[in-house]
């Protein structure tokens, strides 16, 4: 039997999205991982299924490009605004809320988590200034925006080599859930952030990425909100105040719609 999907992407980081609301579809991370292959599936950063919710429109789960199954997606809960019309999400990292459409879909994570057990850290740390480094990166703020990052702040990001060094950080034993990267650095027009992305690797763009360094900046008082974020694909405008919901607002660019034999690929 056929299965319908769209193919999605928030500033290049790119999605297959399944609708399983109506019908159920049975994923796996053997089978996410095959649909995400470049060359022998369909190819994606992440794998999207959508589900029946009790306490939101749609329930959203995330694939990474590895198989493995996370919490939070930010660049796809805006692709899945801009495809269902649902204003709320129901997600592994909390209830996402969402409008709009087009160039301009804008969508609320819930507040960030600064505490060592909320990255999670598998030991008590500042997170605020970790007392780690690798290599030339050293002492980054760690926080949880649905999934948890690290940002390391530098002059320029486009000279650290990150394809190298992410894996290193992102399966470092002080993270036990693994870690998503970010080095960035702050400009006259904002923000300029590369991240590599656990179970993914270095992306156009990360959603997440981008409200977790954003959140990190206006902590330390480096800028003020709202603020652009840049990435290689393009540009985010995250608003936050302490204590308060994460604002991201982009755009969200369906690219085709599809069906594939699920069987084929099990």
């Amino acid at each position: 039997m056929a299965t319908r999907f769209d193919k999605m992407h928030g500033l290049g980081n790119d999605f297959v999205i399944l609708d399983a609301r109506e019908q159920a579809v049975a994923m796996t991370p053997a089978l996410a991982q095959r649909l995400a292959d470049r060359q022998t599936g369909i190819g994606c950063d992440q794998l999207i299924l959508l589900e029946p919710s009790t306490v939101a429109d749609l329930k959203m789960r995330i694939w990474n490009h590895d198989g493995g199954e996370v919490q939070s997606c930010g660049n796809a809960s805006r692709c899945v605004v801009a495809l269902t019309g649902a204003k709320s999400l129901e997600t592994g990292g909390g209830i996402v809320e969402g409008s709009g459409a087009g160039d301009d879909v804008e969508v609320k994570l819930p507040a960030p988590k600064f505490g060592w057990e909320d990255i999670p850290l598998s030991y008590p740390m500042d997170t605020s200034s970790l007392p780690m480094g690798w290599g030339p990166l050293e002492k980054p703020m760690a926080v949880n925006v649905g999934n948890p990052h690290v940002v390391f702040f530098v002059p320029d990001p486009r000279l650290v080599e990150l394809g190298s060094i992410g894996p290193s950080i992102e399966h470092d034993p002080a993270f036990p859930e693994r870690i998503n990267v970010n080095v960035a650095s702050i400009g006259d027009d904002g923000i300029t952030l590369r991240t590599w992305e656990r179970g993914s690797g270095l992306t156009r763009a990360c959603g997440t990425g981008a409200c977790a360094t954003a959140v990190c900046a206006i902590a330390s008082k480096r800028v003020t909100s709202p603020v652009k974020v840049t990435m290689r694909g393009g540009t985010l405008t995250i608003g936050w105040e302490p204590g308060g919901e994460i604002s991201m607002r982009g755009s969200a660019t369906h690219v085709f719609t599809g069906e594939i034999d699920l069987g084929a690929f099990k």
